[in-house]
């Protein structure tokens, strides 16, 4: 599939980009993960007096270690705020709690929410069930201890960039299916969802975008080992699966133009609204994956946040932002 439609103002990024060596392979992999160690370990950390952040080390699923829960909330309350309950990107295979850092900073400084960003094990070391189990434990110990850090169990919303976005959406069935927490809202950003490779999107991209076919093929294996594709799947691990998506809390599914996850992104909407569960959906004209993050000042980065979150200001009951242009 060509490429043509890349936003002008993108085109420079992704050929920068594309001159970064990013082998997503096993033998790649632990090298790719100290490249983000030591960007991320390069960036000031930003804590604003206004903003109290803590690590706490919570109960993981049955039987496997704790779980570690980075707690982001308004210094000053007068009420329990309502929580933005994330999960970090990195294809299921790379990344940590540290990416969002200054993101996460940022909305609970400017929109008075509260977050909490869970810290998942990877694949391929923690295969399937572990990453979706440990973001679901960590959300079942958020809403049970929400009073003990003013934050209101009600008022939770589970969000996430990539393969964020796709465990976001599991963790979502799994609540539903397990009588778990109420969730208010799902905000499903460039959502990895689908390890079948079934769709147009999915397999027309190679070594022209941001996490093309052979990206997506890996991390995927990474995560399912060889039932990758085959019907032993759960649709947990790959919420496109889902042949039940009635119950759900309302969504935001956004996506790019001219990436991998385009399709399952859209087929994964019209099949929430379908099942009766409210859905906005945004498809961003000539963005690739993770433009949002690699190109921020361009103009397509910023309309998409400031959509993103005012969808969630409006779910959660809180007042528009000031400025959105703070809160990358």
């Amino acid at each position: 599939m060509s490429t043509a439609n890349i936003d002008p103002e993108l085109q420079p990024v992704l050929e920068a980009f594309a001159g970064v060596a990013l082998d997503f392979t096993a033998g790649g992999l632990q090298q790719m993960r100290d490249t983000v160690r030591t960007m991320l370990d390069s960036v000031p950390s930003r804590r604003p007096a206004s903003v109290l952040v803590e690590d706490i080390r919570v109960p993981g699923p049955a039987g496997d270690p704790d779980v570690v829960l980075r707690v982001y909330r308004p210094g000053a309350m007068s009420a329990s705020a309502p929580v933005l309950y994330w999960m970090h990107g990195g294809g299921m295979v790379m990344g940590s709690f540290d990416m969002d850092d200054a993101l996460l900073v940022g909305a609970v400084e400017q929109m008075g929410l509260a977050a909490v960003s869970v810290d998942y094990r990877l694949a391929p070391e923690h295969p399937d069930p572990a990453p979706v189990e440990d973001c679901y434990a960590g959300l079942v110990w958020t809403a049970a201890n929400a009073a003990d850090y003013g934050l209101d169990p009600q008022r939770i919303a589970v969000g996430g960039v990539s393969a964020g976005g796709g465990l976001a959406a599991g963790t979502a069935l799994l609540a539903r299916d397990r009588g778990g927490p109420p969730l208010r809202f799902q905000l499903l950003l460039e959502p990895m969802l689908d390890d079948r490779a079934i769709t147009n999107s999915s397999t027309a991209y190679e070594g022209s975008v941001v996490w093309d076919r052979n990206d997506n093929r890996f991390g995927w294996t990474s995560l399912l080992g060889t039932r990758v594709g085959t019907e032993d799947v759960s649709a947990y691990a790959a919420p496109a699966r889902a042949t039940d998506l009635a119950g759900l809390p309302p969504a935001w599914v956004d996506v790019g133009e001219v990436e991998t996850f385009r399709d399952e992104s859209i087929n994964y909407a019209q099949n929430l609204l379908t099942a009766g569960v409210s859905t906005e959906l945004h498809v961003y004209p000539g963005a690739f994956h993770g433009f949002d993050l690699i190109a921020p000042d361009s103009v397509v980065a910023r309309e998409a946040w400031r959509l993103r979150w005012a969808a969630l200001a409006r779910a959660l009951g809180l007042p528009p932002r000031r400025d959105e242009r703070d809160l990358r």
